[in-house]
């Protein structure tokens, strides 16, 4: 039976008190070090461990050796439903592995991502979940200290490093074959004026596509907007593409995330344009807040939930000193 007591009063002297052995047998046999003690030794030990329900201070010993068992994850703009889902998924990942996550809102900001990165380096984290990052001085030398970081959504933005995410050329072309099977043979698409390879990526996806069923690429309507709230820059960007030269609303409009498609619809509503008989708006993403308020929007699924344990087989290649590539999961219409 074990003894009434907190973990907190229980330490290595307590569990040596009660075996009649040094506190320096005790730390090495909890720390599975057996070799210089007899089996009736240990025995004692183990017995007294579990009778003071002994817990060791993996925290402590981690400091010490200036490293823990704990994974920062930085990510912009947690209100997105997207980042939020990497961030849920990565966690639990973490904790069924035996690691703690912080988690870090860079809110897409290159001195905030360094300030994130510089503060998580003095807590010893033993690596880093670089959600969308941007290019930053910090995250340029953590690379080239050869930090352990797993780039996840966004490629780094130096263009290498371990990476976590879809195809994200191949989920464009899937849009793209989406409108054309319906027949819309003029979509337009809309993106962010601030570039990264996951806009970039799946811009470059749909205009291949209709490239390759004779739609020039001068011919698809492509409009901007700059700011770093989706929903913002989907409203503006639909605004600048209706508004062009009076070229009205297209039959079909890819978003490149399901955020800017919250935008534009918006836009739509407050022009009397019908979504989705007027025009059929995609977006990439297919968050679960879709089925609840947005019945109206065809999507591209991600699967987020299954992020987390690819992170994580990243992580452990680059802890074991292997070099990892990309991990892709499948993407599917939603």
């Amino acid at each position: 039976m074990r003894e009434a007591a907190s973990t907190a009063q229980v330490s290595l002297a307590t569990v040596a008190a009660r075996a009649g052995v040094s506190i320096a047998t005790v730390s090495r046999i909890v720390n599975g070090k057996t070799d210089r003690a007899s089996a009736e030794t240990i025995a004692r030990v183990r017995a007294a461990v579990d009778l003071l329900d002994y817990r060791p201070n993996h925290v402590g010993r981690a400091l010490r050796r200036r490293q823990s068992r704990i994974v920062a994850m930085l990510a912009p703009n947690l209100d997105n439903p997207a980042m939020a889902a990497i961030a849920v998924s990565t966690e639990a990942a973490l904790r069924a592995a035996g690691y703690v996550m912080i988690l870090c809102d860079t809110h897409d900001r290159a001195d905030l991502q360094d300030e994130y990165l510089q503060a998580m380096r003095a807590q010893f984290v033993q690596g880093y979940v670089m959600v969308s990052a941007v290019a930053s001085a910090a995250l340029r030398e953590s690379a080239a200290r050869g930090d352990p970081i797993v780039y996840v959504s966004r490629r780094s933005p130096d263009g290498e490093g371990a990476y976590v995410g879809i195809d994200n050329r191949a989920a464009g072309a899937a849009a793209a074959d989406h409108l054309l099977a319906r027949g819309i043979d003029e979509p337009a698409v809309i993106y962010p004026a601030q570039g990264s390879s996951t806009t970039s990526e799946r811009v470059d996806g749909f205009v291949a596509r209709l490239r390759e069923h004779g739609i020039a690429s001068g011919g698809v309507r492509q409009a901007q907007a700059p700011g770093l709230s989706h929903l913002q820059v989907g409203y503006d960007a639909a605004r600048a593409l209706v508004e062009s030269r009076g070229a009205g609303w297209p039959k079909g409009l890819l978003c490149v995330s399901d955020m800017m498609a919250y935008g534009a619809f918006r836009l739509a509503c407050e022009r009397g344009i019908a979504i989705p008989s007027d025009c059929l708006l995609m977006g990439i993403d297919d968050n679960p807040l879709n089925a609840w308020i947005a019945p109206w929007l065809t999507s591209v699924r991600i699967p987020y939930e299954d992020f987390g344990a690819r992170v994580v087989d990243q992580l452990k290649l680059l802890w074991s000193g292997g070099v990892a590539g990309d991990a892709l999961l499948p993407h599917a219409l939603g």
